[in-house]
């Protein structure tokens, strides 16, 4: 065996091709015909011939095809970063795309509302960085993350760092974060409101009709606006119906009995057209203190609400533990903190019954999923808030398959008709369907842009992921010790 493989490795070095027996066969078949002074047989034995050496030569091409040339891992490289900014998602969603040296690219995106710079001035630290490395690469940029939109550059370059080393090694982000515990991710419906509740109830009845199995609503204090004794706070105060940029135990606002019988009885009606049965949630409540807090969440039990949301702002745990202590409503928050750091505290003090991370802002794929694993192994299960594009949806989807305490992720785009248009799935498979999303199976966030529905919904002033290159130097010494 020795002497054959040396001989193998003489012939190599001679520059004499090596074939497999079958091959050789046929090759000297064709010689054999060939010598043959018969035309007739001759003309067969090539016909033969070149029958059997183009099945060789598919069944090579089939092999060769399925040989990831353009993507070798190991030296992977960030060549370039871009961006597009779509409006009216309904949300500004700033999508980013990183460019690498074989031509393969990742998307990820910039939390809504927010804006494509947070991404951009992290390009000069992420250039030259092999992509792969999401873990090397996240932990050298969190640095200039923070609470909320703060966070969508890290978040976002984590995306689309995620989608990449999903393609480069054919995989979905999924199987990256440890596999599945779901083929579908159950929806839940973010729902406007207007001041008739029975219209509300008539708009969240169209969203069970559409296979939504999981509900929410906004009901505030800009009900009682108008309404006399319903609400009180000092004179002259900023408006106190939801747009004051004063945090809620600041404020001077609270509720009165009979405001709080109001917003009651109008829940109410909502549930005599929706029924009791199906998972009801709020949010927008408006700027009120913590004892205006517990009395509107003692008056919503007799409704079942599936959760209460940021009631009051997530940073002070002790006021959300005095509410969650004087309630049988779940107390739920998390859409804009930062890393699992302050997750951790607020399930440690027992401040929360459920968690509600944006992906977009908490940290990105990896980061959520250790949030979700925390919380599980605390008997606390996780929501996911998200008001994007289909880029980022598609990363909370394989974050929520691959996190067993998950419970329903949102969906704020239902009435953009275009919405699901933006992007195309890589294994053909629906973005949504009957109140779910599809987990795909095709490697990386499992879609690709549309260029032409991006173009016809960009920002008046943004191009369609144009070179930045004004970015490719914006350094600092970022290093937090001396």
């Amino acid at each position: 065996m020795i002497r054959r493989a040396g001989e193998r490795s003489r012939l190599c070095n001679q520059g004499v091709t090596l074939m497999k027996p079958a091959v050789q066969q046929m090759l000297n078949r064709r010689r054999f015909f060939q010598s043959v002074g018969t035309v007739a047989a001759g003309a067969t034995a090539a016909a033969f011939v070149e029958t059997a050496e183009s099945r060789a030569e598919a069944a090579s091409a089939l092999v060769q095809s399925n040989v990831k040339r353009s993507s070798e891992p190991s030296a992977l490289k960030i060549t370039d970063l871009r961006y597009a900014v779509v409006v009216n998602a309904p949300m500004t969603c700033p999508i980013i795309r990183i460019d690498t040296n074989q031509g393969v690219s990742g998307y990820g995106e910039v939390r809504d509302g927010s804006s494509e710079t947070y991404a951009l001035f992290l390009k000069s630290r992420i250039l030259g960085e092999n992509p792969c490395n999401v873990d090397r690469i996240f932990r050298k940029i969190k640095q200039f993350g923070a609470p909320a939109r703060q966070a969508g550059g890290v978040c976002g370059i984590e995306m689309a760092c995620m989608d990449l080393a999903g393609k480069a090694w054919g995989v979905p982000c999924w199987q990256m974060l440890g596999g599945k515990f779901r083929d579908r991710v159950r929806l839940y419906a973010d729902t406007t409101h207007g001041d008739d509740p029975k219209q509300q109830g008539e708009r969240l009845k169209e969203r069970m009709n559409r296979g939504i199995t999981y509900l929410k609503q906004d009901f505030g204090i800009e009900l009682l606006e108008g309404k006399p004794g319903t609400i009180s706070g000092p004179a002259g105060s900023p408006e106190p119906w939801g747009g004051s940029r004063v945090a809620h135990p600041f404020t001077g606002v609270e509720i009165t009995d009979k405001g709080v019988a109001y917003l009651s009885d109008w829940v109410g009606q909502v549930r005599e057209v929706i029924g009791m049965e199906i998972p009801l949630s709020s949010d927008h409540y408006g700027h009120f203190g913590v004892n205006s807090g517990i009395k509107l969440a003692r008056a919503m039990e007799k409704w079942n609400l599936a959760w209460m949301e940021d009631i009051l702002p997530w940073q002070y745990g002790h006021l959300l533990k005095q509410i969650r202590d004087s309630t049988t409503v779940p107390v739920l928050t998390g859409e804009d903190i930062f890393l699992k750091e302050d997750f951790i505290k607020l399930i440690d003090m027992g401040a929360v019954d459920m968690i509600h991370p944006d992906l977009a802002s908490s940290g990105g794929l990896i980061e959520t999923k250790k949030i979700g694993d925390y919380a599980m192994e605390h008997g606390v299960p996780m929501a996911m808030h998200f008001a994007g594009s289909p880029v980022s949806f598609m990363a909370n989807v394989h974050c929520a398959a691959a996190t067993e305490n998950f419970i329903a992720l949102e969906h704020h785009s239902l009435d953009v008709p275009w919405w699901e248009s933006l992007v195309k799935t890589t294994g053909g498979n629906a973005l949504v369907e009957k109140g779910f999303a599809i987990v795909p199976d095709s490697p990386g966030l499992g879609v690709e842009p549309n260029e032409e529905m991006i173009k016809a919904h960009l920002r008046p002033e943004s191009g369609y992921f144009e070179p930045t290159p004004q970015w490719d130097k914006e350094r600092s010494n970022d290093r937090l010790w001396s």
